[in-house]
């Protein structure tokens, strides 16, 4: 792993809206990474930019000292005012040999992420390798590099706990909307039209559920959200004067008084006297004291799910030590697959030599006496050339391997 060098900008030194800079759009990638390349003689390359990162891993024999890094990023040519090329040079993260390796394989395994155990950036490293690999910026090198990332990613997150338990406040209201065993034909009443909701309304789209009726300030966000989820759009105003009754209650706004009063919560029931839910995923909640206290609802609120996150976060950042060892184990055993490989390249031009100098044999140097011979003879010599050319290939291999085992 020599030369093996990652340049990284992630959310740990560079706010988010700054790191949205350095994402490369599609169109000019493979111009970019021509570029960088060419100008500063590295052979292998991908890149990942993600919305907390954005890193390149390369091959390359040069230190990755600032004035690398200046240069890298003025062939990357992205246009940047010099203050924010300062900025970045200053809080880039820097990575070589193994160092790299394992900082690539924490990242792949979300050691590394905003919220650790995310799956996704898995997912999100092996697409930005595959768009690299299919452009021909990277080779056999990264192969083996990406095979071993995929392997261990998937040991850490069959084998740690590390993913388990959801930590978004969103998946865990959903979680715990399932566990009430809501039919798909539930009357779902979104209030809201925010990131929040939208997310939660996506759960419950995939899982489908079917009957949506949303209320928004803005009747266009309404229209919007509704338009996904194939439901009916209504402005805030008109949440009194709803009396196609619900079963489940969503609600997240940026109210600073509650939105379900009493008043408003009979009216939305129009006599039905079933046990509701609520799933009020604001701050302050929507749902007044009084509706909690005098209905017969299920009534999920934020405040104890961030309890719930952050118990869920505890216990991942607890699962880190075991994610480690399984690094360093494939790191180990990596170096060990790469030694021999190393070894496979350098004797891939055995079989070739040793047909050419069959080939002279036959047909330059022993030429005449081999014509000389009856048909008999001459095929019982092919049959002992062929089995000493089948020996001479793989009787060095075989020791090379051997040694190399050894050795390890």
């Amino acid at each position: 792993m020599e030369y093996l060098k990652i340049i990284a900008f992630t959310h740990k030194q560079i706010d988010l809206k700054s790191l949205g800079k350095l994402v490369i759009c599609e169109q000019t990638l493979d111009d970019r990474l021509r570029n960088i390349q060419s100008e500063l003689n590295i052979k292998e390359i991908f890149y990942v930019g993600t919305c907390n990162r954005v890193e390149f891993v390369f091959t390359a024999a040069a230190e990755l000292d600032k004035s690398f890094i200046s240069r890298f990023l003025h062939v990357l040519d992205m246009g940047l005012p010099e203050e924010y090329m300062e900025n970045f040079i200053k809080n880039v993260s820097t990575y070589e040999k193994e160092e790299a390796f394992n900082h690539l394989l924490r990242t792949s395994c979300s050691l590394e992420s905003l919220v650790v155990g995310e799956k996704e950036i898995l997912a999100q490293v092996r697409k930005a390798y595959d768009a690299c690999q299919k452009a021909g910026f990277t080779g056999d090198y990264m192969r083996m590099i990406m095979n071993r990332v995929v392997k261990t990613a998937k040991e850490v997150y069959t084998h740690t706990n590390i993913s388990r338990n959801p930590v978004s406040v969103v998946s865990l209201a959903y979680r715990k909307l399932r566990e009430l065993n809501m039919c798909g034909n539930s009357r779902l009443l979104i209030i809201g039209a925010g990131e929040t909701n939208n997310n939660i309304a996506q759960y419950l789209k995939k899982h489908k559920y079917s009957n949506f009726s949303v209320f928004n300030r803005t009747l266009e966000k309404a229209e919007s959200l509704a338009n996904e989820l194939n439901g009916k759009a209504y402005p805030l105003t008109e949440l009194a004067n709803y009396k196609e009754g619900f079963d489940v209650i969503i609600t997240c706004t940026g109210a600073t008084e509650p939105i379900l009063t009493t008043e408003i919560y009979n009216s939305l029931l129009n006599g039905e006297t079933g046990k509701k839910v609520i799933v009020d995923l604001a701050v302050p909640n929507d749902t007044a004291l009084e509706v909690r206290e005098n209905f017969p609802i299920h009534y999920i609120e934020v405040e104890s799910l961030k309890e719930v996150a952050r118990k869920n976060i505890q216990e991942r950042y607890d699962e880190l030590v075991n994610a480690e060892h399984i690094i360093e184990e494939n790191i180990r055993e990596f170096e060990a697959v790469l030694r021999q490989r190393r070894v496979e390249l350098a004797m891939s031009e055995v079989p070739k030599k040793i047909k050419e100098i069959k080939e002279k044999a036959v047909n330059t140097v022993f030429a005449e006496e081999i014509n000389s011979l009856d048909d008999e003879a001459k095929a019982i010599l092919e049959q002992v050339i062929s089995y000493m050319e089948k020996k001479y290939i793989s009787v060095p291999m075989v020791m090379a391997k051997e040694i190399l085992v050894k050795n390890s």
